[in-house]
């Protein structure tokens, strides 16, 4: 059990191919499947366009591609990214287990230079992963570009509670329960410590809703889930 690693930012992909066995699993389990209900709750701020094309970044095992899909019809085709390749096989596997393989591709890239042209994606997406990216305002602005006119960006990222009961209670299960749960069924002690450094370190509320603005974003919005557990972020390209 890993108690001492340190984990970076700009390494965060290689610790989730350490636990890319055991990621789903936790997952549902340290969320109490709750993180399923956001990912189907997501696919409800998308805008009415018709055919949409989307783009998922640091899209792991793929499963805001497979919701989306699942829960929103007017999509045609999703492209996912990420950095680490371990994820990306599971979710490989899993878009073919869905008979999704001809609609959804995932490939190994850097949501920091994304590699499509200006105006690609009606939408982009990032669940989980903006807040371990080095740079959050050069991936905003990376979504903002790829998107076309009247493209939306949506984030879906933890956050913390403005009722001071509720945000006691949810960070002592971020620094105490969590990671030794996360250590019991992965060995992986360090990675759901890092989980928690991040969460309580990562601007969320309106202090995001200004990085979105300032990356060119208008319409912004948040909304909270469960109390400012985690909140979707919207923002629009015009």
């Amino acid at each position: 059990m890993d108690t001492n690693t340190t984990i970076s930012k700009s390494t965060s992909w290689q610790m989730f191919d350490d636990i890319s066995p055991r990621y789903d699993f936790l997952n549902h389990l340290l969320s109490f499947g709750l993180d399923i209900r956001w990912r189907r709750q997501l696919s409800q701020f998308l805008t009415k366009k018709t055919d949409q094309k989307v783009l998922d970044l640091a899209t792991g095992t793929g499963d805001i591609l497979l919701s989306l899909f699942k829960n929103n019809s007017n999509i045609q085709s999703g492209c996912g990214l990420d950095l680490a390749d371990k994820m990306l096989a599971i979710g490989r596997q899993k878009i073919i287990q869905h008979g999704l393989d001809k609609k959804i591709t995932l490939q190994h890239g850097d949501a920091h230079q994304i590699p499509f042209d200006e105006k690609t994606f009606d939408t982009a997406t990032i669940a989980f992963g903006i807040r371990n990216m080095d740079i959050p305002k050069q991936v905003l602005r990376e979504m903002h570009r790829i998107l076309t006119i009247d493209g939306r960006a949506l984030i879906l990222e933890f956050s913390l509670p403005r009722n001071p009961l509720i945000r006691g209670i949810h960070i002592f299960y971020l620094r105490y329960l969590l990671p030794l749960i996360g250590a019991i069924f992965s060995g992986h002690y360090s990675a759901y410590r890092y989980l928690n450094q991040t969460i309580e370190t990562f601007p969320y509320g309106e202090d995001f809703c200004v990085l979105l603005k300032k990356s060119g974003f208008v319409n912004v919005k948040a909304h909270p889930l469960l109390f400012g557990v985690a909140t979707i972020y919207q923002g629009d390209k015009l």
